[in-house]
């Protein structure tokens, strides 16, 4: 059975000499071969031996997206240990929480975060060592209980012995139904909880799962943008091109995408909505400048524009995937109309992530497609408008949440995971989201609003930069109204000051006020917001860019 171990033994055998990762580093461009990768993989896994890991053995991983990032993780679950990525970003606090309930070992990682593991490393009973990159430490030393190592030190002390044939890399052996990867919900709704994924899980997601939906050519790059600690691009940008034999170009960071496309040359993007929508404004900003252009593309001929504008973007882009948020349909039309095939699809940490997708030769923008071939989906307890719970049951659901059987059981409804989000199916079996189960708001007449519709009807304003739309009740009334937080667009404002000259706070108030009316006119009047609140500040989000709801209300 397959396992990501065999991902990568397959691909050293098969794609030896193939380009596998390229990164930037001081200027210039660097790439591993597939067998690069492998060799040093099995030296990580020797490493983790050497700190006393074995089969099992919980390890958490807490860099930025970089090549070691990859060799580490594969080399760990490679010989069975239990990976926890981490968020590079989080504060002590999380990283204590985390580090703490996953009863961590070791800990691989970056060089910055050593003030953050310095910080809390004497208040976690489990944890033994700590692998520093990037020259923090020039020789081992030891705080307490916990040692401290040299990345580069380790493993050029741990390499003869990974290359032998009795290598732990060769005697310790996973199977399909062992943990690999322990991932922490990002916390949209409060304390996060470790979900535990097997190899059988994320292995689901490639032949018989997404692989059905859309062709992967040993020729193309997949452009890593999105933080691989989270499932999506770890399935996806980096399961998917392990399987597929073909490369990963690693961004130096979100300023620097657009320039580090025209240098790789990428063929497929997955991104979250948001940085889609940034950059087809910024490609939409350039062809409204040119007159010939344009008329070009209201006639029809886009796909014309859109190999100039390929050009710029590396010139072989052929495919972008959205996931992690809802995408705005005109979002995606806007990328077709240029000739890039651009869809999205669905899916939980809990389902390793994917379990809804568009087939690429059948995209039904709007709808998050449907069920991978591999694994079923129902609506469950529909409405008299065939909304109901999406549930799901298949191979790619999680073995549950670690240490935490309450919450296993409270998610599952037999084999059933219950997603908490809200949906349609129509008779193709094409899902529509409507909303989250936990933020509907229910109204005095029984009707049930989701606020992610009113939202996205209030977000097409160009002088809104994004809203939050909550339930309230009256003092004495238990019923729930419809009310949102609005934040304007204070950029937008700025530069549009020929058309309304903001000179106070009011009176870019009174603006919003305005527009959210105009935005949720063609609302049902039930669903619109009878209650406004301003903030000039963006809300506070999770590294997926949700907002973290539970820290508002009305």
């Amino acid at each position: 059975m397959a396992t990501i171990r065999t991902l990568l033994l397959d691909a050293a055998a098969q794609a030896s000499t193939r380009t596998f990762v390229r990164w930037k580093s001081a200027g210039t461009w660097h790439s591993w071969t597939f067998n690069d990768v492998y060799k040093r993989s099995r030296i990580i896994s020797e490493a983790a031996h050497k700190l006393g890991a074995k089969h099992g053995t919980t390890v958490a991983l807490m860099m930025e997206n970089r090549p070691e990032w990859i060799i580490t993780y594969l080399g760990l679950s490679s010989i069975g240990c239990r990976v926890v990525p981490i968020d590079a970003r989080l504060q002590e606090g999380e990283v204590s929480y985390i580090l703490r309930d996953a009863q961590v070992h070791a800990v691989f990682a970056s060089g910055r975060i050593w003030p953050t593991l310095n910080a809390i490393m004497d208040s976690l009973p489990d944890l033994r060592h700590i692998v520093l990159l990037d020259g923090v430490v020039s020789k081992d030393t030891k705080e307490g209980r916990v040692r401290i190592h040299d990345f580069t030190i380790l493993n050029d002390e741990c390499q003869e012995k990974a290359m032998q044939p009795d290598s732990f890399f060769d005697r310790s052996v996973p199977v399909e139904s062992d943990v690999t990867s322990i991932i922490y919900t990002s916390g949209t709704t409060g304390r996060p909880k470790g979900a535990m994924l097997t190899h059988g899980n994320f292995t689901a997601q490639l032949d018989e799962g997404a692989l059905k939906y859309f062709k992967v050519y040993e020729w193309d790059n997949f452009l890593l943008v999105l933080p691989l600690h989270h499932a999506f691009a770890f399935s996806a940008n980096l399961l998917v091109p392990l399987r597929c034999r073909c490369e990963i170009s690693i961004v130096e960071n979100l300023r620097t995408v657009a320039e580090n496309m025209r240098e790789v040359s990428p063929t497929i993007l997955l991104a979250v909505p948001l940085l889609a929508e940034k950059m087809l404004n910024g490609v939409m900003a350039k062809i409204k400048k040119n007159k010939l252009a344009m008329m070009m593309l209201k006639c029809g001929l886009g796909k014309v524009v859109g190999k100039k504008v390929c050009k710029g973007l590396g010139g072989r882009l052929r495919l972008i995937i959205c996931g992690g948020a809802a995408s705005d349909p005109d979002m995606l039309k806007g990328y077709r109309r240029l000739g890039i095939s651009s869809f999205e699809g669905y899916g939980l940490t809990e389902t390793a992530p994917i379990c809804a997708l568009n087939p690429e030769t059948d995209v039904r923008i709007g709808t998050i497609g449907k069920a991978l071939p591999n694994l079923q989906i129902r609506i469950y307890n529909q409405n008299e408008e065939g909304v109901g719970e999406i549930q799901v049951k298949g191979p790619v659901v999680m073995k549950g949440y670690f240490r935490n059987e309450a919450a296993t059981a409270a998610c599952m409804d037999g084999e059933w995971f219950m997603t908490g989000d809200m949906g349609r199916m129509d008779n193709d079996g094409y899902i529509t989201i409507t909303g989250r189960k936990k933020c509907m708001i229910v109204n005095r007449e029984g009707k049930n609003i989701y606020p992610e519709e009113v939202e996205m009807a209030i977000n097409t304003s160009p002088w809104i930069l994004e809203s939050l739309v909550l339930g309230y009740s009256e003092e004495g009334d238990s019923a729930e109204r419809v009310g949102a937080i609005i934040v304007p667009d204070l950029d937008y404002f700025a530069a549009h000051r020929d058309g309304f000259e903001a000179r106070s706070d009011e009176e870019i108030i009174a603006k919003c006020r305005e527009e959210v009316q105009k935005m949720v006119s063609q609302l049902s009047a039930y669903k619109r917001p009878r209650k406004l609140a301003f903030r000039m500040e963006p809300f506070e989000k999770t590294t997926t860019l949700k907002i973290k709801r539970f820290l508002y209300s009305m």
